[in-house]
């Protein structure tokens, strides 16, 4: 990314780096226009405190982080250290994740953090460590997708969720396959030599079925299996009864074109398997990325050139963020809180005993679920995150963040999680500190400073250090500069697998960024993995027998259709910074209910109208946007908004039993075409609101009060 200064009164103007071997001078419509933000009106300037009556005040950065600590004392002092915990983000710097990590369990004393990475990339992160021994969500550089003769990509839009790695796509689709396993037929899947549009959720019994298909095919390659891998038999025996015609009827893909996926996959000398959120957020998201890692390594293309299974990483740094200790169950470097090598390890570098630190917390969603005096989380400090909109069963966590005696938000704007805070703090952005991301290949990055923050506002580290020096932890906590925390992250991973040791700030600002594991200032970083062996001590990987099962939730006679969720190219993650930039907003000012015209002719709506979905969680209307792109039995919808068009109303926070990932993307609903306006109606009941803190005149469409003129499916 180049940066070049503005005029006065002007937003930065931001523009990719041609030379950057990553993105090679693309970048998506958000990056053009972030600069928008750093200026933006709205922005927070000062620390904001909720008064007796109820209203945000502005207050002094002394007044506020007295407040925050003299309530944490209390909290604790009155019910445990696990009356209190945070929630990071995958936005954070490796900087900021490493040091709240460090925070809550040296300072707080408590087990309980956990980060929105949860959300994304957790399930993909189960399966290549129960297969692998080690998650990086791609083990081979981003280049070598233009280099693989077949490429699938298993529930992943990127044309729209990542726009500049389709150079990448199209580049291996001039040489050859390129296979899209979608329910929808999104921009990535027109792109596509095959589409497999399976029913949702089905995603773990169409992988077996390949794999069915090729043991059938005789595709498999047994040297490979016999050589690098264990627990192959156990498997075999598991996907035998995954016959083609059971396959079919499960997920609706033709048995011709299974044949035809399995064959473009084992017959290229090349081929990889790339997933997306579609195939992770479901209940079984795991078992599901466990299927796919098998089939590849049956076919024997992992850790062979421009080949194997990789995920399509989302967030920022939503490698680096789960790698460094936001995550309940982990520790900086990938080490585990269970494991008392590691827990020594950490302990040394932390100058404390390793009985000091707690044990596993909650997981996000379970986090969220225990907030308030019942569950036993009565305080908690939120980093870049808006878990009000981005949580499933919205209604309930907005709930769950309203009954804490203490909500703490550090953030750049207002969103729908401050508008229970009974704080909130503001916070630099990503223009004006300095820090290190780490991407999806493994490649840790060096973000420079190009301006200095706006008066009045601090660095997370900033915020951290002082709240630590109030709850009486100054030691360990005197750093003065993101450099400093880097040394110790440097410290606190040498020997584990995701070795940041040799990587400096001096070598990030000559090279193009350094891949971990990087044990030594003279090791060259590691672009590759799985070349000669894994992870595991025995060097093999390590087959998973899986079984599919349904979702938590399926259709039924009561709730008959099946929603999915997704993302638009404009908006990001809740939505609650890019709905701020005028020309995003202008784009896509609302999320539209995408559905099949047969499915629209039957609930008598036409494109433009309006449509109330319910499900068992909650309702929400849409603007309806009819497409043959779609199933008929399917809905789709963003989750960029808060309030009466928030799709995680609707959601399912079933979890998947080792990842810990919501069921984001099945559940089952019932659709009404809404010929009147609904404000006052079941959406209202089912608890959507218009936000406070994002309210404007595009978004607040008031409608006469009439009785709704309803027709259901």
């Amino acid at each position: 990314m180049r940066v070049d200064a503005p005029a006065p009164g002007l937003a930065l103007s931001i523009q990719a780096d041609p030379d950057f071997p990553v993105n090679r001078g693309q970048m998506c419509i958000k990056g053009f226009t972030a600069g928008v933000l750093l200026d933006h009106p709205a922005r927070l300037r000062s620390p904001q405190l909720r008064g007796a009556d109820g209203s945000l005040q502005p207050v002094s950065w002394d007044t506020a982080l007295d407040f925050i600590a003299d309530k944490l004392l209390r909290l604790r002092e009155q019910h445990g250290p696990a009356s209190v915990g945070a929630f990071g983000s995958g936005a954070l710097t490796n900087e900021k994740a490493y040091l709240l990590g460090k925070f809550v369990r040296v300072v707080l004393r408590s087990p309980n953090i956990d980060y929105n990475g949860r959300y994304c990339m957790a399930s993909a992160a189960a399966g290549q460590n129960r297969a692998f021994g080690l998650d990086r969500g791609l083990p081979f550089p981003v280049s070598d997708i233009a280099e693989t003769e077949t490429l699938m990509l298993w529930g992943s839009n990127c044309a729209d969720t990542m726009p500049p790695i389709m150079q990448w796509v199209h580049a291996q689709k001039s040489r050859g396959a390129l296979i899209v396993v979608d329910p929808r037929r999104t921009d990535t899947a027109r792109a596509a030599s095959l589409h497999l549009q399976l029913t949702p959720g089905t995603d773990l019994a169409l992988a077996n079925g390949l794999l069915h298909l090729a043991i059938e095919e005789k595709c498999i390659d047994r040297a490979y299996i016999d050589a690098r891998t264990e627990g192959f038999e156990e498997l075999r025996r598991r996907v035998l009864t995954c016959d083609p015609a059971y396959t079919e009827r499960l997920t609706g893909v033709p048995i011709a074109a299974q044949l035809r996926a399995v064959h473009l996959l084992a017959d290229a000398a090349s081929s990889m398997i790339l997933s997306g959120r579609g195939a992770e957020q479901q209940s079984k998201g795991s078992d599901t990325v466990s299927a796919l890692i098998n089939l590849m390594l049956a076919l024997g293309k992992v850790g062979k050139p421009a080949s194997g299974y990789g995920c399509l990483t989302g967030q920022g740094n939503g490698q680096g963020g789960r790698e460094h200790g936001q995550k309940a169950d982990q520790l900086p470097g990938y080490r585990s809180i269970e494991d008392p090598e590691h827990r020594a390890a950490l302990a040394r570098v932390w100058g404390i005993e390793p009985e000091a630190l707690p044990g596993k917390g909650k997981s996000a969603y379970e986090l969220l679920d225990s907030l308030g005096p019942e569950g036993g989380v009565r305080a908690l400090l939120v980093f870049g995150s808006n878990v009000a909109v981005a949580s499933p069963n919205a209604k309930n966590i907005e709930q769950k963040l309203r009954a804490l005696e203490l909500l703490v938000v550090c953030d750049a704007f207002e969103n729908e999680t401050s508008e229970a805070a009974h704080v909130i703090l503001p916070t630099a952005q990503w223009a004006e500190e300095s820090g290190t991301m780490t991407n999806l290949e493994g490649r840790v990055l060096m973000r420079q400073p190009l301006q200095a923050a706006p008066e009045g506002v601090k660095t997370d580290i900033e915020v951290l250090c002082a709240l630590a020096a109030r709850l009486g932890h100054p030691r360990g906590f005197e750093f003065s500069s993101p450099r400093e925390v880097f040394d110790e992250l440097r410290q606190a991973t040498r020997g584990a697998k995701a070795d940041y040791s040799g990587i400096t700030y001096e070598r990030l600002q000559s090279e193009r960024g350094v891949h971990w594991p990087c044990p030594s200032e003279d090791h060259p970083g590691t672009p590759r993995l799985f070349a000669d062996r894994f992870a595991h001590p025995s060097g093999r990987a390590r087959f998973q027998a899986v079984s599919h099962r349904p979702a938590a939730e399926v259709p039924d006679a009561e709730y008959p259709l099946y929603f999915t969720t997704g993302r638009y190219k404009e908006h990001y993650n809740s939505g609650a910074q890019t709905r701020r930039v005028p020309a995003l907003l202008l784009a896509k000012p609302e999320p539209k209910v995408e559905l099949h015209p047969r499915l629209a002719a039957a609930l008598g709506v036409s494109a433009g109208e309006r449509v109330l979905l319910e499900s068992r969680r909650g309702a929400v209307w849409f603007v309806a946007n009819l497409s043959n792109d779609i199933r008929p039995d399917t809905l789709f919808a963003p989750f960029h908004w808060g309030g009466r068009q928030a799709a995680n109303l609707l959601t399912n926070a079933a979890l998947d039993p080792i990842s810990r990932m919501p069921e984001f993307k099945v559940c089952a609903v019932r659709a009404r075409a809404l010929l009147q306006g609904v404000e006052g109606g079941a959406a209202d009941e089912a608890g959507g609101r218009e936000p406070q803190s994002l309210r404007s005149g595009s978004r607040d469409r008031r409608c006469d009060k009439k009785r709704d003129d309803e027709r259901e499916v």
